[in-house]
């Protein structure tokens, strides 16, 4: 049997407003040892060998408020084929390839996977095809909750605890992004020692 991968969807069409309320400019655009913040969870993606795709905020455009369900509901249409998704927001630059592939490895099993880090939920959050439609129908700024919520009741969701701090690290803040830039280089310094 043929495993078919879900596409990781990034999301990189928000305003990051609590970045710039914070005296910061654009989030995604935010140097991380060298690249840019963007940059890292899209090279993840990348290395995990499945389809991807970014949603920008040209692709919300034409909503006159867009929110994250928009965002959800436009990389979906746009992934239509696709076998599945893992929603992966573009703000999480230590996200790691071995956990998109176990997010995915598990939606094998059920319909959504919600990856849980040191007792937090983290992403992505994983989406099979049977989810599509209600991904389709988000809007506003709720995400996919409601989803997560309707699928829960069915009894198709499954959690999996990662020990990947970047699947729970975002850089809403200026003050969230030092701290991830020690996270990375705290861990540069243990790849490092361990080679």
């Amino acid at each position: 049997m043929v495993v078919q991968l879900p596409t990781v969807l990034i999301l990189a069409a928000g305003r990051g407003e609590r970045f710039r309320a914070a005296g910061g400019t654009d989030k995604l655009q935010e140097m991380l040892l060298g690249r840019r913040v963007r940059d890292w969870v899209t090279q993840a993606a990348r290395d995990s060998g499945m389809p991807w795709h970014v949603v920008e905020a040209a692709h919300t455009a034409h909503i006159s408020t867009p929110g994250m369900g928009d965002s959800i509901a436009c990389g979906v249409a746009a992934t239509a084929g696709a076998a599945g998704w893992l929603i992966l927001p573009a703000d999480l630059p230590l996200i790691q390839t071995a956990s998109l592939l176990a997010v995915a490895q598990m939606l094998q099993n059920h319909t959504v996977v919600v990856p849980l880090c040191a007792g937090q939920r983290g992403h992505p959050v994983g989406f099979g095809r049977q989810a599509g439609e209600e991904l389709l129908a988000l809007r506003g700024d709720g995400g996919a909750a409601s989803v997560v919520a309707a699928w829960k009741q069915r009894g198709g969701v499954g959690t999996l605890e990662l020990t990947d701090v970047g699947c729970i690290t975002d850089v809403d803040t200026p003050e969230a992004l030092r701290a991830a830039q020690a996270l990375a280089l705290q861990r540069q310094k243990a790849q490092s020692a361990g080679e």
